[in-house]
């Protein structure tokens, strides 16, 4: 069974070298590439297709934001893992509207990064704890620009159900457990979610339960 194939979009030698290096020692993921910039991310995704592209922010040229855009544009669109850091939130939020399917702070363990690039590879979307649902938290409340509020979309009980969930962070088998359901039934659910939302991944889902007041935004 062939890997995971990776692309690393990074401005700094060291960090893609760090990187390549642990990905090396991982049977199921392979490193196809590596991108000094957005515009060459862009440029090596459409030669190597890559299942995931890890990608840096602040990158010069074009950044990771308008890269993840051009990349998730489409059918059969690349999959992005956004790395970032406590520091930037405001660039954070584009990241959300432009499709990235997960993110990563640089100074995670290097496991748990290995982790959120087979659950993106995976077709899930990765939220990691405490940063980035702050950060999608104040996205919604209206801290960074985007759309107002939505109307609630037609959604049974049972989906605004499991949506809350999701927007809460929880994963199948949690909202299983807690609505007495099986994953399976979790999963069901969730898919028709992304459909009737038109939500690239689950990363969006959680917006729109924020945005359509599911969920409180903390304080």
């Amino acid at each position: 069974m062939s890997g995971i194939r990776v692309l690393l979009a990074d401005d700094q030698p060291l960090v893609r070298s760090g990187l390549r290096v642990l990905m090396a020692d991982t049977p199921d993921l392979e490193v196809v590439g590596e991108a000094a910039n957005g515009a060459e991310a862009v440029r090596l995704t459409a030669e190597l297709a890559p299942d995931v592209v890890v990608m840096d922010i602040r990158m010069p040229e074009m950044d990771g934001i308008e890269a993840t855009r051009r990349l998730t544009a489409g059918p059969g669109a690349a999959r992005v893992l956004i790395l970032t850091t406590f520091d930037e939130d405001e660039h954070v939020y584009g990241a959300l509207r432009a499709g990235a399917s997960g993110f990563a702070v640089k100074d995670m363990a290097l496991d748990d990064l290995l982790a959120a690039v087979r659950v993106v590879a995976a077709g899930d979307a990765l939220i990691a704890p405490g940063v980035t649902r702050r950060l999608i938290a104040d996205f919604v409340a209206g801290k960074a620009p985007g759309p107002g509020p939505e109307r609630v979309p037609a959604i049974t009980g049972r989906e605004q159900e499991v949506l809350t969930l999701v927007g809460r962070g929880r994963s199948n088998s949690e909202i299983a457990q807690e609505l007495f359901i099986t994953v399976a039934t979790t999963k069901s659910h969730v898919a028709r979610l992304l459909t009737k939302l038109d939500a690239r991944d689950r990363v969006q889902l959680v917006i729109k339960a924020y945005e359509m007041g599911l969920v409180t935004p903390p304080r």
